[in-house]
This record gives C-alpha cells, sequence and structure tokens, in this order.
C-alpha cells in the first residue's frame, strides 16, 4: 500500500529549509540532510527558490494573496461567463416563466453549466424552473389559432383591433389575456409614427357632427400603378359613424367628376349631408362643386387654406388608408386598384374594429343608433 503523498502549509516549508540550513552550516552533508527532511534534492532547491529568505508571516500573508487572486480570477471569469450567456440570450426582457425555463435549458446546453447557475443568470426560481409547464387547453389552442388567423389577415392590426374582433364573434375572454397571447406569439404590428402636434382651431370653434349624416368629409390620396401612372383616390367618410361611403380611384378627379360620384353615394345610400367638409382645392371650389352644394341643399364647410388639420376625421381615414391598404398593395392597373379599394372599404366597414366606437365598425353604430330612437 503506497504512503499517501503529504502537503506542507507555508510555515512547514519555512521551518524545514531553516532546519536543513542549520544542518548544513554544522557540516551534514546534503543526502542526510535530506533524509533527515523527508524531502527530495528537486524539492528542497524549489522551495528554496519560493521561501528562500522569507519569514513565517512573510509565507503566511503570501498563501493569503494567492488564495486572495484565485478568488478574483474565479469571479472575473465567472462574470465574463454571465456576460456570453446573457448575450447568447439577447431578446430582451424575459418575463413570462416559461420564457425563463426555455432559456434555462438553452444556457445549460450550450455552455454546461448547472442548473443553479443557469436560473440565477435568468432571474428564475429553481423551483419555478423545475415546475412542469402546464399543457395548453383545447380552447386556449384554438384561440392563439385564430390570432394567427387575424394577425395574417389583417397584418397592420394591433392586439386592440384583434380583441375586438374576437368580441364580435362570441368569445368571452379578457383583454389582459389577448395581449398575453398575442405578446407570447410574438405577434406585432410596426410601431405607429408619432405625429407632430399642429397648432391650429380647437374642436369647439369648428362644425361638430352629433348625428349621421350631418357631417361628411372628403379629400383625396394619391398612388401609382407598377408603371408609375398616378392614381388618385377620393376618400369620403361620415364623421359621426366613421362610415366609408366612397374610396373611388381614377386617374384624375375634376369638379364633375367629384359631384358625379356623391350623386352615385346618395343614389346607393339614399341619404345626403347637412355639411360636406373639404380643403380649397381646384376641384372642390369650382363652380360645378358649388352648383352642386346649392343644388342639393348641402352647406359646403371648407377648411382654411393650409390648414389640413381642421378635417381631422377625414385625415385619419386617410392614415389608416394608407397604412393598411395603400402600402400593403401593388397595383398593376386602375381597374385593379378600384376592385381593391373597394374591397377594403366594405371590410372597413363591417368588419374593422373602431376605437372611437368602443370596438364596433362602422355599419354596428349606424345601426345600434338607428334602433335607439330616443337618442337619435
Amino acid at each position: 500500500m503506497t504512503q499517501r503523498r503529504r502537503r506542507h502549509t507555508p510555515e512547514q516549508i519555512i521551518r524545514k529549509l531553516r532546519e536543513g540550513e542549520r544542518l548544513l552550516g554544522q557540516g551534514s552533508e546534503l543526502p542526510e540532510v535530506l533524509k533527515h527532511l523527508e524531502i527530495t534534492e528537486a524539492t528542497w532547491y524549489r522551495w528554496r527558490n519560493q521561501y528562500g529568505g522569507m519569514k513565517s508571516e512573510d509565507a503566511k500573508r503570501l498563501k493569503e494573496l494567492e488564495r486572495e487572486n484565485a478568488r478574483l480570477k474565479k469571479m472575473v471569469a465567472e462574470q465574463a461567463l454571465d456576460i456570453d450567456m446573457l448575450k447568447e440570450l439577447n431578446p430582451g426582457k424575459l418575463v413570462s416563466p416559461d420564457r425563463r425555463r426555455r432559456a434555462v435549458q438553452v444556457l445549460r446546453q450550450r455552455f454546461g453549466v448547472s442548473e443553479r447557475r443557469a436560473c440565477a443568470v435568468v432571474g428564475q426560481h429553481r423551483s419555478t424552473q423545475r415546475r412542469p409547464s402546464r399543457t395548453p387547453t383545447d380552447t386556449e389552442t384554438v384561440l392563439r389559432a385564430r390570432l394567427w388567423e387575424i394577425s395574417r389577415a389583417y397584418p397592420r392590426w394591433g392586439w386592440r383591433k384583434a380583441y375586438w374582433l374576437l368580441r364580435g364573434e362570441g368569445w368571452v375572454v379578457n383583454r389582459k389575456r389577448i395581449r398575453r397571447y398575442w405578446a407570447g406569439e410574438g405577434l406585432k404590428r410596426p410601431a405607429r409614427t408619432r405625429k407632430r402636434r399642429r397648432i391650429g382651431p380647437q374642436r369647439g370653434d369648428r362644425l361638430v357632427a352629433i348625428r349621421p349624416d350631418e357631417v361628411w368629409a372628403l379629400d383625396f390620396q394619391v398612388d401609382v400603378t407598377a408603371d408609375g401612372r398616378q392614381i388618385r383616390f377620393c376618400n369620403v367618410v361620415d364623421e359621426f359613424t366613421r362610415d366609408a361611403l366612397a374610396t373611388a380611384a381614377a386617374r384624375s378627379f375634376s369638379a364633375d367628376d367629384t359631384t358625379v360620384l356623391l350623386d352615385k353615394i346618395v343614389a346607393e345610400t339614399g341619404r345626403r349631408p347637412v355639411n360636406l367638409r373639404m380643403d380649397n382645392g381646384p376641384e372642390l371650389t369650382a363652380a360645378a362643386m358649388r352648383d352642386w352644394c346649392r343644388f342639393s341643399d348641402v352647406a359646403p364647410a371648407f377648411i382654411e387654406p393650409g390648414s389640413p388639420w381642421q378635417n381631422g376625421y377625414s385625415e385619419s381615414f386617410n392614415g389608416r388608408f394608407r397604412d393598411e391598404f395603400l402600402a400593403t398593395e401593388q397595383f398593376d392597373t386602375l381597374l385593379e386598384a378600384q376592385v381593391l379599394a373597394e374591397d377594403w372599404r366594405i371590410e372597413y366597414n363591417t368588419i374593422r374594429p373602431h376605437g372611437s366606437l368602443g370596438g364596433l365598425t362602422p355599419t354596428q353604430f349606424r345601426l345600434q343608433w338607428n334602433n335607439q330612437p330616443a337618442l337619435s
């Protein structure tokens, strides 16, 4: 049976070095001294190079410095490893236990660290990590699949529009749950740009619609077909119900074309506005437009020149029209633009929930208003 190797402390080494130097000073030979000290010649010279001339207190201090240095090196290495692991995750905040659970598994596989270490980096409690994940119910699975369908069908919608649409379909679900599922599935729309606030007339200083068909707003938008030719859209909106009455497309709109479009809307809907809000464009201030308003008993409500914010409802509709339709479609011909614009208008009126209408569509809001004779 081999003898276990003995480890010497710095104090013991220094005491043996002093004993050996004393014996050598008395005339003893080195082999005899080494045999007396029970060490080899290589160990003797190694000890002399490392601890020669040191006192016991110096050796103790040196050993403490070595331990402190090793501890600091370990801390730096662990910190560097933590930074590398956080960079590996990198998706942002891990706000749900399931995402933290998956992150812990990824760190253990890629870095070979313990579960305790990975949980400390991610911020996950070990009992939560070991708890088995909840199996989603059939209702939850169907709801998540429906959210994916909504996101694919309407890529410019957010979770609020999806919530209102689901409520309209008969789902009894909390809005916070829809927001949680929407974020959990990674569904998102491009960030909305914040418009610069303009200073203009206050709402009380302008005409305000208090019932359907009291004020219609009219404005134009421009886009192009694939060959670079211009398309002009004439948008007409009921300011009270937010109903899109027209999104007509043509290469150009003259005053006569605009009056023909308004006559078509009146004939199809059986309604006509009390006031027509519009800007000071040449086709809207022409004699043909003034005559149409006079003959139809419609009061023109022109905004001040260079003040588009006074036609806020039309500008808001134009923003939605641009964001959800014009920015996502490419038109090869004028006919294609006319058909797609009309389809989008019908969808806007009958399917798309409107925030200012309490999640109702413009068509639902108009029907609700018509069914309340006391209010109307």
